[in-house]
């Protein structure tokens, strides 16, 4: 199995690190992690993309530490799609690319895709739909309001109290009620040491108020913000967790009953939101099935 090393690279205004598997020559797979996580969520993963012949580079978003808390403090997810096309001309990919995304990295992943499709020859998301079921299940589906009450809390000034104190407890908590049954502790210790500099955690729930509250959103961004609630054009496998409980399962089958032909929405049994860490060899399968 390939090794996964470290390395760092500057893109859209930010040092990202990152860590890696794979012939620096072979087709770029980037894979982009979400919140509560860091890169080392995609360790299972790493390595089957590169024994299937891909560079993998899976890089700590924007404000996870150890890349830089970005000066202009942008935590919109247009930001994250414009990252993930700045590090395909930062890493010298090409048209073979594809690009992998869970939760808010679904979303980069979703407007990269939209945004720039020459660059993307594959799509795979996890755990955030694609299309406008998610924002419709904020309007429509009251027990995903509920699920996320932890996205409401957010913006409130109490939770930059609340969510650091005791070691970052409540992250344990979002991920026993996300993923019930898994066994985080190895995750945990990664995702505290990307979040426990203040600098870090506001960054983290900064992307939570470029969504609902008042955080700052770049309006040069306005073109690509609007492509993370499009539909990509390249084959798409999107994955949900069967027992997913930070996203419903629901939300996921209103996504497919939308989806274009181009789309194939898949759940994982046994699985909630941090599906690829749960059943690492299922859905490993599934992706290297799908880009191969």
């Amino acid at each position: 199995m390939a090794a996964i090393t470290e390395g760092s690279v500057s893109a859209n205004g930010v040092q990202f690190a990152y860590l890696t598997a794979g012939d620096a020559d072979a087709p770029l797979a980037l894979c982009l992690h979400g919140f509560p996580d860091s890169a080392h969520g995609w360790r299972h993963l790493l390595p089957a993309l590169a024994d299937a012949g891909y560079r993998a580079v899976a890089p700590f978003q924007r404000g996870y530490a150890p890349t830089s808390v970005p000066a202009d403090g942008c935590y919109q997810t247009g930001a994250l799609a414009a990252d993930a096309i700045a590090l395909h001309d930062a890493l010298g990919a090409d048209r073979r690319a594809v690009i992998i995304g869970h939760d808010w990295g679904a979303s980069g992943t979703h407007g990269a895709a939209v945004h720039a499709p020459e660059r993307w020859a594959k799509v795979v998301t996890m755990a955030v739909p694609p299309g406008p079921a998610m924002a419709m299940a904020f309007v429509t589906n009251l027990a995903q309001v509920q699920r996320s009450w932890y996205m409401f809390f957010f913006q409130h000034g109490l939770a930059d109290l609340v969510v650091p104190a005791n070691d970052l407890a409540f992250i344990d908590l979002l991920w026993s009620q996300w993923s019930p049954g898994y066994d985080a502790h190895d995750d945990l210790a990664f995702v505290k040491a990307s979040l426990r500099d203040p600098a870090n955690l506001t960054a983290a729930l900064g992307y939570y108020r470029a969504t609902l509250g008042d955080g700052y959103k770049d309006p040069a961004l306005d073109a690509v913000q609007a492509s993370t609630q499009g539909w990509a054009t390249q084959p798409h496998l999107y994955l949900h967790g069967v027992d997913d409980g930070c996203i419903g399962v629901e939300v996921a089958d209103s996504s497919a009953a939308m989806a274009p032909a181009n789309v194939r929405v898949e759940y994982v049994e046994h699985a909630g939101h941090f599906l690829h860490l749960e059943q690492p060899a299922e859905v490993n399968a599934r992706v290297v099935e799908f880009l191969g």
